[in-house]
């Protein structure tokens, strides 16, 4: 017995595994951990998205050069082919100018900081001028009599609850605000909407995101507001009720352009006609460097696939690396995925994705319809919690994978990292490589590479 688990912890690069446990799945979860923490290049490929690229909104040339690093990772990694499939996407771009001044009755001006809300409209060259009503959430909209709002513009301040131990729930919990606010005060003849920044942490930076107009209404300039701001602007209301803010927002939409996504594929060794997909959204919001949001799944998914491939554990089904194009503004890139899918009669048998940032592993999230997976994925529970997942919740997917489950009824995964620092920067300035730390996203890859593993291997 000495002899034995001598020999497979010096095998093991020093993680001590007992005679029992010496299965081939722990062999193998071993192998690619020990791989990824020694020798990972996640975070190399990551920098250089970060740093060559930048930020790359669904339309811009950078984009177009991010396809391209994609495509170029791929390759590098030994993938047996890869794929750049068509989509079409909507082309918005921010402009040059993102200004707001309050203006208080006191004679006082403060400059505040803005971010115009993803797909909004921009406002006249000089702005918009007008008196700032406060509410807390849209339906208090509704206790407004009638043109009490028309040509004001609609703070919405509602924060985030801190009292969540997961932030993606404190988030959940406000950003229709974010999402729904211009469509929602423009039938009240709002002029332009503010939003309070979708985060926890107060500092200088705002926080885009997308947001919604009703196709039938009036589209009204949307922009949102940092924490400390948003703070200075609603104490400058109480104290000056009737103080104004001008906004000034150069934004606009041009005509949608053709991208891509693109797909890394790994033949499958025996059942090479059922496909294991997983992947992160390439495109990002045109701020920061878009590292933890969603480089780092787009890094993490590439080096799952290098690898199985560097290792020798080639999964029974197919694989295929996806790097989706226009999750932020539209998901277009999900919804080709799935409907390419359908048309080229694909066989689609399990879904992963990594869109949560590049943080410490935390959970794995899974849906299934068929209730044997949760029963699978309690007996792999014991491999994943050798590096840091121990728990396994009852729902998990994402943005980019959603269409293809819709379409094929297939179980999803959704990686998930610790979030306490998620929303930091989310959608800012502030997403940037710096942020990431090496030993945490290689820790994400090796998961996503084991999950693989296991569902490419899994007898159903």
């Amino acid at each position: 017995m000495k002899k034995i688990l001598f020999t497979a912890s010096a095998l093991f690069g020093g993680f001590f595994l007992s005679a029992q446990t010496l299965d081939t799945d722990s062999i193998a979860t071993v192998r690619i951990f020990n791989e990824v923490l020694a020798k990972g290049e996640g975070y190399e490929n990551l920098r250089v998205l970060c740093k060559s690229v930048g930020h790359r909104l669904s339309g811009s040339p950078q984009a177009a050069a991010a396809v391209e690093w994609g495509k170029q990772a791929m390759v590098k990694a030994g993938y047996d082919s890869v794929i750049l499939q068509p989509v079409k996407v909507p082309k918005w771009v921010r402009g040059n100018v993102e200004k707001a001044t309050l203006h208080q009755t006191n004679g006082e001006n403060l400059s505040l900081t803005v971010k115009a809300l993803g797909m909004s409209v921009g406002t006249p060259a000089l702005g918009i001028t007008a008196e700032v009503v406060e509410v807390y959430n849209l339906d208090t909209l509704k206790t407004f009599k009638k043109d009490a709002l028309k040509g004001k513009i609609v703070f919405f301040n509602r924060p985030m609850n801190p009292h969540h131990f997961s932030t993606f729930m404190a988030y959940g919990g406000c950003v229709d605000q974010r999402g729904s606010g211009a469509a929602t005060a423009a039938p009240f003849g709002a002029a332009a909407v503010l939003v309070r920044s979708m985060t926890l942490m107060h500092d200088d930076h705002a926080h885009t995101g997308s947001m919604r107009y009703d196709p039938k209404g009036v589209n009204i300039p949307a922009a949102a507001l940092s924490l400390n701001d948003a703070d200075a602007l609603s104490a400058a209301l109480k104290g000056f009720p009737n103080s104004k803010v001008t906004l000034q927002l150069s934004c606009h939409h041009e005509d949608s352009v053709w991208s891509n996504n693109v797909i890394g594929v790994i033949r499958g060794r025996e059942k090479p006609e059922e496909i294991v997909t997983v992947g992160g959204h390439l495109d990002s919001w045109d701020v920061g460097e878009g590292a933890h949001d969603d480089g780092a799944g787009c890094a993490q998914s590439i080096e799952a696939g290098r690898l199985l491939i560097q290792l020798g554990l080639r999964p029974k089904r197919t694989v295929h690396v996806v790097l989706f194009m226009n999750e932020e503004n539209g998901a277009c890139g999900g919804v080709e995925y799935a409907r390419a899918a359908k048309r080229n009669g694909e066989k689609h048998f399990f879904a992963i994705e990594s869109d949560a940032g590049g943080f410490s592993p935390r959970y794995w999230g899974v849906s299934a319809e068929d209730q044997t997976w949760y029963a699978l994925m309690n007996r792999w529970k014991k491999y994943f919690a050798w590096y840091g997942i121990d728990q396994v919740l009852g729902s998990g997917g994402g943005v980019d994978i959603g269409p293809l489950r819709d379409a094929y009824k297939i179980p999803t995964a959704g990686y998930l990292p610790d979030s306490q620092r998620y929303f930091d920067v989310h959608h800012a300035d502030s997403d940037v490589f710096e942020s990431i730390h090496p030993r945490e996203l290689h820790l994400g890859a090796g998961h996503l590479a084991l999950m693989v593993y296991l569902v490419g291997n899994n007898q159903k």
